[in-house]
């Protein structure tokens, strides 16, 4: 019997009014193995390869040909997005027009009514975020066995997104839960269209059995792809200028056309948007360049997403990561991207909305703002690091690589939130079934009970106040436990990077993003300036700052993000070697050319530390963010002024010499590597851990102290000083 002929009567109708010649073959194999087994899936294709219907057509199918006897919904669909779910649910009420199996979006932006209905009489599929299902858990614990005792499957959509994330861990933990409430395990089906370990993928869907997990992955299809990278220069004094120009080339090549320009932060969204909004009304020419960020409005945002899905209006987003997520927004000519992302996974999952009809190529447009090297340039500018850093990930991009999740990491700050989750649930816990439900059943398997019972002791502390303990020893909300769990904002676990407030001498320069460990001494660029950091005050966010002496500060710095050793290490062959990419431009060429120039001449093609007098060095570190900053704090803690770059330290000392701190850091069994006044608050609930939890969280996700005395060994090896 083929695929087709196994679905239910319903949907092999509503497959006939779409004009299919035929199911895609993802679609055939999913069929067969979701009807065919009780097993566990992954569906792994490009974006729009038609990943949700390999899934729900089975599905579906299922429930209409074997309905259940028992009341509650039938397919639990959890993502990422609000607008996401409300464009599935369409998708979906499309399929199901025909059998009237109902199709329930639920979000903070559902009307009270249909989430009411739904209560009532629960069936069909429900199409919920993490933090609509968290406020399930804490408001209505109790009908959880009702609502979801006929769930045959739970569909995690842009699976890839939650694999190394404190929102994922969150997941987890709430398909543990649910399982828990239910009394017997779901079924668990994965959706993405990009994953870098599938070994590591098939541990999240399953960690009990991963090698049990079916993976169903498209084979080729992949559309051609057209790229280019063009380079632009800058001086200090006309920034703004190559700008203008970056503005008039894409102002050129995409207008008239549907398509996506990444620029990063929400500053250099509206720069571009304004920009190019000016070049329209300069020539008299109709508005099709709009801003697209999370600040904006949700209004605003949706107007935008609907124009991209007009065919008759052109459209371009300019946008930070908002539209990199899987929401249907039609097709798009081109995606542009403005400056190096930090990931290969998310450029490739930006490029994935380009190239979605048969025979159109994908087209990726990459600028890249250098500064002019002068003789006080700084080692980025000179080096040409974030041009590398970009050409680094387009090739890893173009050999289908992408960065894997991390492993052994606490969460400790998403351990609280779930504590809390849980006596808000039940209305109390003793802690050997929180530990039991999160430690041993749930994700935060590498957290022993020795930790549990600090982090239990820190949550009742009383100045604390997030739980207390009753006269039988059972957990209850304390009043500050209470206060956060009762508002809106505690179903989400996840928050943006910290926007610390940068002072100097008294005046306020500034916010800034703050994503990685950063104590005093230590150096960072803003505003076009290089900083020292005096002092560092985590409860009131804010960094004292002194000017610092060192030439001039790089054109680009200060952005958070987490570099991985293999985009690091590919940026390193780019310098040691000579071939040119070929999709390169003439000044993107030179740029390079530069690059490579500047890293001989200062002698790093055959040392890994050059000293530049005065008790200064350049070391190249080859290595990703979390294992440079673990470096760069153990020097702090020696002392040393550290200012970190891709790949490279720049050090300084008035006396000691670097090579007899290396030599004491590869020999040291337990080198210092936090200083007791670094930045340590990264997530939504770590100002409520004590500092020794707070250590022991950042060693186990963010730095990389086993690495340390090999990466000493192997500079004091390769060394020419």
């Amino acid at each position: 019997m083929s695929a087709f002929d196994r679905l239910a009567r319903p949907i092999q109708k509503w497959i006939r009014s779409q004009c299919w010649r035929e199911l895609r073959e993802i679609q055939v194999r999913a069929t067969e193995t979701i009807l065919g087994g009780e097993s566990d899936v992954i569906v792994a294709a490009s974006t729009a390869g038609g990943k949700t219907e390999a899934a729900f057509l089975p599905l579906l199918s299922d429930i209409i040909d074997r309905p259940s006897d028992e009341g509650g919904f039938d397919v639990l669909y959890i993502g990422p997005l609000k607008a996401l779910i409300t464009d599935q649910a369409a998708r979906l009420e499309a399929i199901c027009g025909e059998s009237e199996l109902p199709v329930t979006p639920w979000h903070g932006d559902i009307s009270q009514s249909i989430k009411t209905r739904a209560l009532k009489a629960p069936r069909g599929v429900l199409l919920i975020t993490p933090e609509s299902l968290e406020a399930l858990f804490a408001r209505r614990g109790a009908e959880l066995p009702r609502l979801f005792a006929a769930t045959r499957a739970i569909v995690l959509d842009e699976l890839h997104t939650l694999l190394d994330t404190e929102r994922g861990v969150q997941v987890r933990s709430l398909l543990t839960r649910l399982e828990l409430a239910r009394g017997r395990p779901l079924r668990r089906i994965g959706l993405s269209a990009t994953l870098g370990d599938l070994g590591l993928a098939q541990a999240y869907l399953q960690p009990r059995d991963p090698s049990s997990v079916q993976v169903i992955e498209a084979e080729g299809g992949e559309a051609e792809l057209r790229l280019q990278m063009k380079g632009y220069v800058a001086g200090k004094d006309s920034e703004g200028s190559a700008q203008s120009r970056v503005a008039q080339e894409l102002f050129a090549r995409l207008r008239g056309s549907d398509n996506l320009i990444f620029a990063g932060t929400r500053e250099q969204v509206e720069l571009y948007a304004d920009a190019l909004r000016e070049l329209s009304e300069r020539q008299s020419l109709p508005q099709e360049f709009y801003p697209h960020h999370a600040s904006l409005s949700r209004e605003h945002r949706s107007f935008v997403e609907t124009r991209l899905k007009n065919d008759r209006l052109p459209t371009t987003a300019v946008c930070t990561s908002t539209l990199e997520l899987g929401i249907d927004i039609g097709d798009t000519a081109c995606v542009a991207q403005i400056g190096a992302p930090f990931t290969v996974s998310a450029l490739r999952q930006r490029l994935g909305r380009s190239g979605r009809r048969a025979g159109v190529p994908a087209i990726l447009r990459q600028y890249a703002i250098e500064a002019k090297v002068e003789t006080t340039s700084a080692l980025p500018d000179r080096l040409r690091l974030r041009l590398v850093r970009a050409i680094a990930m387009i090739d890893l991009l173009l050999e289908r690589w992408c960065e894997p999740p991390k492993t052994g990491a606490l969460h400790l700050s998403t351990l609280v939130h779930q504590i809390l989750s849980i006596i808000a649930e039940r209305g109390g816990a003793s802690a050997a079934r929180l530990y039991r439900v999160l430690c041993k059943e749930g994700p935060f398997h590498a957290v022993d009970t020795r930790t549990f019972s600090e982090v239990l002791r820190a949550l009742g502390d009383p100045e604390t106040g997030l739980i207390e303990q009753a006269a039988d020893n059972m957990l209850l909300l304390g009043r500050e436990g209470e206060r956060i769990v009762e508002h809106y904002s505690f179903y989400a676990v996840f928050r943006t990077p910290e926007e610390y407030r940068l002072v100097a001498g008294g005046q306020e320069l500034g916010t800034l993003p703050i994503d990685n460990v950063l104590a005093p001494g230590m150096l960072l660029i803003f505003s076009g300036r290089r900083w020292q950091v005096l002092e560092v005050d985590d409860r009131d966010k804010v960094i004292a700052l002194a000017p610092a002496p060192g030439g001039a500060a790089p054109l680009f710095g200060g952005d958070p993000g987490d570099i991985h050793d293999k985009v690091v290490a590919r940026m390193f062959d780019l310098f040691m070697g000579n071939e040119v990419p070929v999709y390169l431009d003439a000044t993107a060429t030179e740029l390079l050319g530069e690059g490579r120039r500047a890293f001989r001449q200062m002698g790093l093609h055959h040392t890994r530390i050059v000293g530049r007098g005065d008790g200064a060095w350049t070391v190249a570190t080859q290595a990703g963010t979390s294992t440079t900053t673990t470096l760069a704090l153990a020097l702090r803690s020696r002392e040393f002024k550290v200012q970190a770059h891709d790949g490279f330290l720049e050090v300084s000392h008035e006396e000691e010499d670097l090579r007899a701190a290396l030599r004491e850091l590869r020999s040291a069994e337990a080198p210092a590597i936090v200083p007791w006044d670094a930045t340590l608050f990264f997530e939504k609930f770590h100002p409520y851990l004590t500092r020794e939890l707070l250590v022991r969280d950042a060693l186990s996700c963010r730095l990389r102290p086993a690495a340390l005395p090999g990466l000493c060994d192997d500079l004091l090896r390769e060394t020419a000083i």
